[in-house]
C-alpha cells in the first residue's frame, strides 16, 4: 500500500511520543517503509490536540488519540481523522488523497 502513496507523491510519516530507539525497534519490527517521529517534548502532539484523557483498567491518564492529518501540498490542512481504526483506514486516506485537485 505504501508504494501507492508514494505513487501520488503522498509522504507519511507515523508520530508518538515514544524516543528514537523505540521507534527503530518498532519500525524494523514491522517492517514499516515510512519514518516514525520521536515527540518526546510533545510539540506536535500539543499542535495537532492529540493529547486526550484515557481510561485503562479504571485508571485515568493522558495518552496519545491515534490520529491522521493530510497536509496539502501547500502546507494547509485538507482532513483529519481522529479516534482511528487501523482496519481499512489506508484505504480511506489514500481515496482522500486522490480526490484531492492536482497541486498547481
Amino acid at each position: 500500500m505504501h508504494d501507492r502513496f508514494a505513487a501520488l507523491n503522498a509522504v507519511v510519516f507515523g508520530v508518538s511520543r515514544d524516543n528514537l530507539r523505540s521507534h527503530d525497534n518498532f519500525r524494523a519490527k514491522h517492517g514499516f517503509p515510512f519514518h516514525l517521529i520521536a515527540d518526546t517534548g510533545e510539540t506536535l502532539c500539543t499542535l495537532f490536540d492529540v493529547i486526550k484523557p484515557k481510561k485503562l483498567y479504571g485508571k485515568e491518564s493522558l495518552g496519545v488519540e491515534r490520529s491522521t492529518f493530510l497536509i496539502g501540498a501547500d502546507g494547509t490542512l485538507c482532513r483529519e481523522w481522529r479516534k482511528v481504526k487501523a482496519d481499512g483506514h489506508a484505504a480511506a486516506v489514500l481515496a482522500a488523497i486522490e480526490a484531492l485537485p492536482p497541486a498547481a
